[in-house]
């Protein structure tokens, strides 16, 4: 079984907690690739695609994006170009899925889940929205399921307190990107700063990483299911 894994600095696993290093871990004979590009927005994404098209030859793809393109905006420096609004963020949306189904049988479609742990924050409600617009874009196609991450991430949140610590500082997540790449140093960072997920407000820290973990675990597991059971 092949699995690609596209998105962010959070596929690709820095700053932060890996995921996809636990995930690796948890499936030594499932073939996972991982196609994470820090920055990207969904339009750097197509972008991206549309350059270097995709190998065609994947079970599953499991795309999360999106988060950069709120995250972004708090910056003074973006790194990759961001939809002009909503509807040009759909466009793109449905763009990138066309691409990704071209390379697999199956997508999963991923939401954003946090620019900063509190969920009542302006970005986080961009997020939703945006979440929103995902979802339709996933309905359009029929071997696309969408997950919403900010859901997942509300469940854990919701018994624990959190500041509204967000990094926005350019140079800084550079300097942590460099220096914070032990599980217990991001950990003791994330302490620090009151957050409970992550290590800024976005990138994820060792509890993080292992709910994303589980959720991909699932959503592998559920598809080699289906495969033997003819679903989907």
């Amino acid at each position: 079984m092949k699995v690609g894994l596209i998105g962010d600095s959070l596929t690709e696993g820095r700053p932060g907690v890996s995921f996809y290093k636990l995930l690796k871990k948890q499936h030594p004979h499932i073939y996972i690739d991982n196609l994470g590009n820090p920055g990207e927005t969904v339009k750097s994404l197509f972008t991206r695609l549309e350059k270097s098209p995709l190998d065609a030859s994947y079970d599953l793809l499991i795309l999360w994006i999106g988060v950069n393109d709120v995250y972004s905006k708090l910056l003074k420096v973006q790194a990759q170009p961001v939809a002009k609004d909503h509807h040009e963020f759909g466009e793109y949306c449905v763009k990138v899925l066309e691409k990704a189904l071209a390379a697999s049988k199956q997508v999963v479609l991923l939401s954003p889940a946090l620019v900063g742990e509190d969920l009542q924050n302006e970005p986080n409600m961009e997020i939703k929205e945006l979440s929103s617009i995902m979802e339709s874009s996933a309905m359009s196609f029929n071997n696309v399921h969408f997950v919403n991450m900010q859901n997942l991430f509300r469940q854990h949140l919701k018994h624990h307190y959190s500041t509204n610590f967000i990094n926005t500082n350019v140079i800084r997540v550079m300097i942590e990107v460099l220096f914070y790449n032990s599980p217990s140093r991001i950990d003791q960072l994330s302490e620090k700063r009151g957050l409970y997920l992550t290590m800024d407000g976005i990138h994820l820290n060792s509890k993080g990483a292992d709910i994303v973990a589980q959720q991909y675990t699932s959503i592998i597991e559920q598809y080699m299911t289906e495969k033997e059971t003819g679903g989907r």
